[in-house]
């Protein structure tokens, strides 16, 4: 293992975190939609977000990645789920892992133990992201108002992920389902995009899943 100052960055004495969409009281939000919205939103919040960077032509760091995640390495524009976690490509060298709210210190340990003494660098930038997750049958009506990017499923098909000017700003559009698609944004940009959903899905209807 790399001799990397690997820390708990969560807060284990019961210090309250929040989300950035905590102002919005999503949660009172529940069931006061219009019935069958053709759009739902669910903030996925607090969950562990690491950038992981190295040689993704070196067998040796593929194979550790797989080791410590059971997550083959997904290739160009391409994010795998498993369960609650996913690894997304975000460039030649490097990818985003995404895993449920306190395992990211766990999940980095992992992978150091796994990638040995390999030129790596793991980075948790959990307070910096989150996601939205959209589903419905008009989410793909809401993306075309949004951006110039082309989601037709023969071009965005599920298990693709794009980096892209989305509503005059940028941001990651995942489609990880049948219907069901994440917009992984910067915190400070989440009011801007939760006030861009309600005005661009009013037309379709718009509820809020816990």
């Amino acid at each position: 293992m790399t001799a990397a100052n690997v820390y708990q960055q969560r807060p284990t004495t019961g210090a309250k975190a929040e989300s950035s969409l905590h102002h919005a009281d999503l949660a009172s939000l529940v069931g006061k939609g219009r019935k069958n919205a053709g759009v739902t939103v669910r903030e996925k919040k607090l969950l562990g977000h690491l950038t992981i960077r190295g040689d993704g032509h070196d067998a040796a760091f593929a194979a550790g990645v797989h080791k410590a995640l059971g997550i083959e390495l997904p290739g160009a524009l391409q994010v795998i789920v498993k369960g609650e976690t996913s690894l997304q490509w975000l460039g030649p060298d490097e990818w985003l892992l995404i895993v449920p709210s306190g395992e990211e210190f766990a999940a980095e340990q992992n992978l150091r133990a796994a990638l040995g003494d390999l030129h790596i660098q793991i980075v948790n930038v959990s307070g910096g992201q989150q996601i939205l997750e959209l589903s419905g049958p008009n989410v793909r009506d809401v993306l075309m108002k949004s951006t110039s990017y082309d989601v037709h499923p023969d071009n965005f098909p599920v298990g693709k992920a794009v980096g892209t000017v989305f509503a005059k700003s940028q941001l990651v559009i995942r489609h990880t389902a049948q219907d069901t698609w994440e917009l992984l944004i910067r915190r400070s940009f989440s009011d801007y995009w939760w006030l861009w959903l309600q005005d661009a899905s009013a037309e379709f209807g718009l509820s809020v899943q816990a």
